[in-house]
Order: structure tokens, then sequence, then C-alpha cells
């Protein structure tokens, strides 16, 4: 079985900062993560790989930089790792960049043998669109499941999946066909630690690097701004909130005279929220 999982390399959220004046994002000095929801992707690639036998390859479009992303991957144990870097991919949007990563998927399948899944995590950080994973099983014309929080089992002889997907209205059991695309939700697995032989593996493994031309990519209008219609406006921080928590003194109170206060707060703050409750309880 080959599974291909795309990952990206992303600034750390949480040291991120806004520029006052130009109400960009600041990028220098900040450092650079796996981002968080591919993590789980690439465990449960890896889970598979483990339980059912194959490879795992690892895809990441960016800057040369990003390599050291690709390298951690393999430092978890994937087999082999491919870097999509080109000047043409510069300022991608969602969709320029689904467009190169599945023309990548499609050269990785012609090199390495056809993907049976493709793995991607529910969104980014950065961008927190949940678009790519779609987008790509749109252009490669692939069955996908979203918002998957486990995988039950597979049938490589029958080419079946069945994976449990979240959803508002609770948990669906599908049953789909491979090859098929799936998105991860987050909290699904934890990321193993690298064993000593994947580390010094992901030290001595070469990082293939592709440009346009070696993904097979012609139409280069497709790509990097040019290919992006998505305009961004302004990027801004939020508003610190000046109105500090409402504490409760729960000393000597039963739950009961607690849970009673706490709602009566929250009433008192939302008018509006009482009528709706009392519609739709049918008082």
């Amino acid at each position: 079985m080959h599974i291909v999982i795309c990952i990206k390399q992303v600034p750390d959220s949480a040291q991120i900062r806004v520029h006052p004046v130009t109400n960009t994002i600041m990028r220098q000095g900040v450092p650079t993560i796996i981002n968080p929801y591919d993590l789980f992707a690439l465990e449960e690639a890896l889970r598979l790989r483990d339980a059912y036998g194959g490879e795992v390859t690892v895809l990441s479009m960016g800057p040369p930089m990003a390599e050291d992303a690709l390298r951690k991957a393999l430092g978890y144990g994937a087999d082999r790792a491919v870097l999509l870097t080109d000047r043409y991919f510069a300022g991608s949007d969602t969709l320029a960049t689904s467009f190169a990563l599945s023309q990548a998927i499609a050269k990785v399948g012609e090199t390495f043998g056809t993907p049976d899944i493709v793995f991607t995590g529910k969104q980014t950080i950065d961008g927190d669109t949940a678009q790519v994973g779609p987008g790509i099983a749109k252009r490669l014309d692939l069955l996908q499941l979203t918002y998957v929080a486990k995988i039950a089992s597979i049938d490589l002889a029958a080419r079946e999946i069945k994976v449990e997907r979240r959803s508002e209205g609770g948990t669906q059991m599908l049953k789909s066909r491979l090859p098929c695309l799936i998105t991860m939700l987050e909290g699904t697995n934890e990321i193993r630690r690298g064993s000593l032989q994947d580390a010094l593996c992901a030290a001595r493994s070469r990082v293939l690097k592709w440009s346009a031309a070696d993904a097979g990519i012609e139409d280069l209008t497709r790509c990097g701004l040019r290919g992006s219609p998505t305009v961004v406006k302004r990027v801004f921080a939020p508003t610190a909130r000046a109105e500090k928590a409402a504490q409760i003194d729960t000393a000597e109170k039963t739950l009961r005279d607690i849970a009673d206060e706490l709602i009566a707060a929250i009433l008192t703050r939302q008018p509006a929220l009482e009528h709706e409750l009392a519609f739709n309880s049918g008082a």
C-alpha cells in the first residue's frame, strides 16, 4: 500500500505578531513548525503502513527551508520525502496550492506507484481554510472523507475502507472505495517518538526537490499569484477585551445554587437567549 501525506511548514502561531502600521504578519524571527493538524494525519499514515505494509511518502510545497519539516517527518518514520519548491509557487492561495500539489501527487504516483490513500490535516493554522484537501481530491477525482476521527478497517483485496467521521449531528460510519483522500481531525492520535534508526535514516536520506517542471506542471498561469484569485484585504490582531471575567463566589453554596446563579448571569448579559430557550423548549 502506498500512502501520500501532504504536510505544510507554518510559522508558530503562538509567536506571530502583526505589524502595527502595515497590518501584515511579521514572520521575521518566528520559528516554523509542522502544521499541528498534519501530525495527526502523519501518525495515522504511519500506523496504516505498520499494520498493512507499504510505504509513506511525505509531500510539501514551500520554500527551500521547508526541507526541515520534511526531515522531521522522515525522523518520525516516513519512507520518502518530496519538496515541491519553485519561484512560480510564490503567493499561492488555496486554489493554486491544491493545483500544484495535485500535479505533484500525480507525479509521485507515476514515479513511486499510485497512492491508495492521500492524507492531509483538516486545515492549517496559518490559512485556516480547510480547502486544500478537498481541492486536491476534486482535481485528482478522488473520493474524499473529511473530518475523519478513526479508520475502522481497510480491505485491500476488496479495495474498501471504513472510517468514523464526526459531523454536527454526531458520528458517521462511512464505507468508501480506494483510492481516496482523507482529512484527519485533531486529537485522533498522538504522534510517535521516532526511533534512533529513523533519526539516522532521516539524516542520511535525500529530500527530493521538484521544480514545477519536475512535477510535470505545464500551465504555470495556474500557479502562484497568477493562479490565485484570492485577495487579502487586511490582516489584523483582534482588539483586546477590556471587560474582565465575572467571578461567582461558591463558598457555602450548593451546586444547584451555583448553576442558578450562573444561568442568571448569562441571561442578564444575553437577554435574547432566554426567549430562544423558551421558544425551543415549547414553553
